[in-house]
């Protein structure tokens, strides 16, 4: 399979590199189209192909991710539309703009696309290091298609199909989501150091302590609340902190943070 990333981002970046540490694919059959030649510097010197070029950049793709701003994504899909072929798939990135969007300006006067399938999704940034979540809807595909790009996505992490009515509230619970991890990490981390760690010493820890709630509730699948029960003692440490956290707003912080992003 070859793959074209237009825009070479934070994204579009943590994707190719993503897909490379899956052995999903070569960096030589992924190229790189952004405008700044800068920053496909970086790509080129890991071995990726690179254009500063779009429609260029995509003339020989089997799939194009979509990975710009989305208020670039209409001026992209403008550029790219006469280049695009029949046998193509597209990815968009662009959070917020719709399948109907999307269809319409791929439309090829005809009342079809310009590509052969087209598919919103939302990653996250873990996906670099094949952490990542990443929500797949596909607006017009046959089943080979979705389970092609599946297929893409499925090394990097976790991938889920959902109805587009649901993207935003994926992309609040894992796109922002994991910026709203790492705020609590932050914030843990600086507790650690009040206490009297070194602030190195208490970021390891908080990621450790992360990393290891994530994989008990992964690995038996259970409710959080069943976890948190085999740590919290009647009158113990644990329900002290949680009750404390709760009286300053936790739960809600974060659900009110949540619906901000949605």
């Amino acid at each position: 399979m070859k793959l074209t990333i237009i825009g070479a981002g934070n994204m579009g970046g943590a994707t190719a590199l993503g897909l490379v540490r899956a052995a999903r694919l070569q960096a030589a059959d992924i190229t790189m189209a952004d405008r700044n030649e800068e920053t496909l510097s970086k790509f080129s010197a890991a071995g990726f192909k690179t254009s500063t070029d779009n429609s260029s950049a995509i003339s020989g793709a089997d799939v194009i991710i979509l990975a710009v701003k989305p208020f670039l994504a209409k001026l992209v899909i403008d550029g790219i539309r006469p280049a695009l072929r029949p046998e193509q798939t597209l990815v968009s990135f662009a959070a917020g703009i719709s399948g109907e969007s999307l269809k319409e300006w791929l439309d090829d006067g005809n009342g079809k696309l310009v590509c052969q399938a087209l598919f919103l999704a939302i990653p996250n940034i873990a996906i670099e290091l094949c952490q990542g979540m990443t929500f797949i809807c596909p607006v017009i595909a046959t089943q080979e298609d979705t389970d092609k790009v599946i297929g893409l996505f499925d090394g990097t992490g976790t991938s889920m199909i959902v109805n587009e009515k649901n993207l935003s509230a994926g992309m609040a619970l894992s796109s922002c989501g994991i910026a709203y991890a790492m705020r609590y990490i932050r914030a843990a981390a600086e507790g650690g150091v009040e206490m009297g760690f070194y602030p190195a010493q208490a970021v390891e820890i908080v990621c450790q302590t992360v990393q290891g709630a994530a994989a008990l509730i992964s690995e038996h699948k259970s409710n959080p609340e069943t976890e948190i029960d085999k740590v919290t003692t009647p009158g113990g440490f644990t329900i002290r902190g949680l009750n404390a956290m709760e009286a300053a707003g936790f739960t809600a912080a974060v659900q009110s943070g949540l619906k901000a992003g949605k």
